[in-house]
């Protein structure tokens, strides 16, 4: 589990096809690996990752088919960017909002200018992914734990202070066309599943309908 604070900007040392799947290997001087040891997880923009490999300043992972397939990881090449995060701690403080490192699919960057000192971005995403973001809500853009401004239709703006560009891959990585890993909010995923009434158990047999309903999250301040 991780908050989409992003801890420190890594750099991809190498791509290596292994077998079908890729061995990823991930650079960085500032990330304090004291405390990583094998099997450990860290999210690598976004994409929840576990540690095959170590060394005293990177880290290597083995990333599936399913993970290519489902991620913006195949855009990547040695030099690029990424945005990393360790998994958090029971004393950790919580400084963004519930991120798994399960990636929900890919977003392409469709505008991006400066705002005062901001910079303002205007994000597509899947169009099945729409229904669970809000405005003023939260979602995660490779492993970065953001405040929605506005959202219309599938298009999602949002303005990134200047310290988050600086302490993230967005000054330096982020173009219109960029294709970007998007994350949306666990607690949507499951008020929508609570809220479905023919949800079948897992023996094939109904479930017992949800007494949570639209109506009883508006009466308890979950919905305006």
């Amino acid at each position: 589990m991780f908050t989409g604070i992003i801890e420190s900007v890594g750099k991809v040392k190498s791509m290596q096809p292994t077998g079908g799947d890729i061995r990823l290997t991930i650079e960085s001087d500032d990330l304090d690996f004291s405390d990583v040891k094998l099997g450990d997880s860290i999210a690598s923009n976004g994409i929840c990752l576990t540690v095959v490999d170590l060394g005293s300043n990177h880290y290597s992972v083995d990333v599936s088919r399913e993970t290519i397939a489902r991620t913006a990881l195949e855009t990547l090449k040695a030099g690029h960017t990424v945005n990393l995060e360790k998994a958090m701690l029971p004393t950790t403080r919580f400084g963004g909002h519930i991120v798994a490192g399960h990636v929900d699919g890919v977003g392409v960057v469709s505008k991006l200018q400066q705002d005062a000192r901001s910079i303002y971005i205007e994000i597509e995403i899947p169009q099945e992914l729409a229904h669970y973001t809000a405005t003023k809500g939260s979602i995660t853009v490779d492993g970065i734990s953001l405040t929605t401004n506005l959202v219309r239709d599938n298009i999602v703006s949002l303005n990134i202070i200047p310290h988050t560009a600086q302490v993230t891959n967005i000054a330096k990585h982020w173009l219109v066309g960029n294709k970007v890993n998007i994350e949306v909010d666990i607690v949507a995923r499951y008020l929508e599943r609570l809220l479905n009434k023919s949800q079948t158990g897992g023996m094939n047999t109904p479930s017992p309908q949800s007494q949570i309903t639209e109506a009883f999250l508006a009466d308890n301040g979950f919905m305006k």
